[in-house]
């Protein structure tokens, strides 16, 4: 299975840990990843604030070199899919305006989840998972960018998607119910307002622990960087103690599959998982 690639900004830089375990897990899964040759930053999330042509078209160049080569495309960053989305169904609707007459869109766009829910890859990780991810707690957090608003995303059930809790549940992870999976966790406004990210992500964290989860599980690079750097500051100005890891689903994928070195992606976060990991005997 061949299948293009579109990492985005993020995953070429803080986030590098989330493109290093997609790609060994494709490669465990015998998926081949084809990066977009000399893509650019797809405008998110500045672009569209200041200029919604900008924006259109700094996407529309990603798709263009996609659609030349056919493939459905893979992009990990919920902040990417869905400005990859919304060119899509404008270049579609309007290809003229754009200066996109030759655009087909034949290539399906996928975001992580929904890509490795496909019946065909899921049993491709059914199948390959050598070391279930048993007595781990967790909770599938979506965030909001990869499902809403659905007429972009086209997400089947924007308010309560179920594609990470599914994926979870395969690699043996036990997986708590919770009904904070889609609240924003106020990324997008870490240095405008901070108290108002440290009260929605507090509650997020609260909501985990009371539901019993060890950790959240996320598939956005924005909801991972904030949740895992915001906790020390929200733990010291609530007076508790969550000490809750912020895994990337593909992080606990390769694990599972028996990838190598996961090692040097734990040593990113700024809650430390091994003590987690290593008291479930999973290190």
């Amino acid at each position: 299975m061949e299948v293009s690639y579109y990492p985005g900004c993020s995953l070429h830089g803080m986030a590098a840990e989330y493109d290093q375990s997609i790609r060994a897990v494709c490669q465990s899964l015998r998926i081949r990843l084809e990066e977009l040759d000399d893509w650019n930053c797809c405008g998110a999330s500045s672009a569209h604030f200041m200029d919604d042509q900008l924006a259109i078209r700094l996407s529309a160049r990603n798709l263009a070199i996609a659609d030349r080569r056919g493939r459905d495309l893979l992009v990990p960053c919920a902040a990417c899919f869905q400005r990859l989305k919304h060119a899509d169904k404008e270049l579609k609707h309007d290809a003229a305006r754009w200066d996109a007459e030759g655009y087909q869109g034949r290539m399906a766009i996928y975001h992580v989840n929904d890509f490795f829910e496909r019946p065909e890859v899921m049993d491709l990780v059914r199948k390959n998972v050598r070391r279930p991810l048993t007595g781990l707690a967790g909770v599938p957090y979506y965030g909001c960018l990869s499902q809403r608003p659905p007429k972009v995303t086209d997400a089947p059930h924007p308010e309560w998607p179920t594609a990470m809790d599914e994926l979870m549940e395969t690699i043996g992870v036990e997986v708590r119910r919770w009904s904070y999976k889609t609240d924003c966790c106020g990324a997008s406004l870490t240095l405008t307002r901070p108290g108002l990210v440290r009260k929605l992500s507090g509650d997020l964290f609260e909501a985990a622990a009371e539901a019993g989860a060890e950790c959240l599980v996320t598939d956005c690079p924005l909801c991972q960087s904030n949740l895992d750097a915001q906790q020390a500051s929200i733990e010291a100005e609530r007076g508790v103690q969550f000490g809750m890891p912020v895994f990337y689903i593909t992080e606990l994928m390769a694990l599972a599959l028996g990838c190598d070195h996961p090692d040097r992606w734990w040593r990113k976060h700024f809650v430390d998982p091994r003590p987690l990991l290593e008291s479930k005997g999973l290190l």
